[in-house]
């Protein structure tokens, strides 16, 4: 397997290390966030360690993937110190046997940042939709995700997972 090289902005570290280990589930499948920017991240899901009963990777590893990548998203997209990401409905299709690691693209537009941004301030909780493809080292669709992951602003006193920036 070829060791790909990780491009994450400075002050996108810290929100990276959180996606990949905050949350003890996430961190067993050894997700990685290779790269992220302002409003774009790449996600790399190994297939070591995920592979199933029948030799290709697990189900649920390619779910957990398209599942994260909502937060991992938000947090290079909108201020996590006073919006929160929760998930409100994610669903996968498989597309095909994914027998190597799969690498999972997201962005989203300023526009679409500045809109949401304005209906979280106005309504203190917004809705992101989000169309995934899980891609193996071919660049072969293996599954497509469909989700929609709501921010919330923070409320008073809450102290939140991933510290201060």
């Amino acid at each position: 397997m070829e060791k790909e090289m990780t491009m994450i902005e400075e002050k996108y570290r810290h929100v990276a290390d959180f996606s990949c280990n905050g949350i003890e589930g996430i961190r067993r499948t050894g997700i990685r966030v290779v790269e992220m920017r302002d409003r774009y991240v790449k996600t790399l899901m190994p297939i070591q360690g995920n592979v199933n009963h029948v030799g290709i990777m697990y189900a649920g590893s390619l779910f957990a993937l398209g599942e994260m990548m909502g937060g991992a998203l938000f947090g290079a997209a909108f201020d996590y110190l006073k919006y929160l990401p929760v998930a409100k409905e994610v669903s996968i299709r498989y597309r095909r046997p994914a027998m190597t690691d799969v690498t999972l693209v997201a962005e989203i537009s300023e526009e679409d940042v500045a809109r949401i941004t304005a209906v979280l301030e106005e309504k203190g909780k917004a809705d992101i939709p989000l169309d995934l493809e899980l891609k193996d080292a071919q660049g072969e669709v293996v599954a497509i995700v469909h989700g929609v992951w709501q921010g919330r602003k923070i409320p008073d006193g809450f102290e939140v997972p991933w510290g201060k920036a």
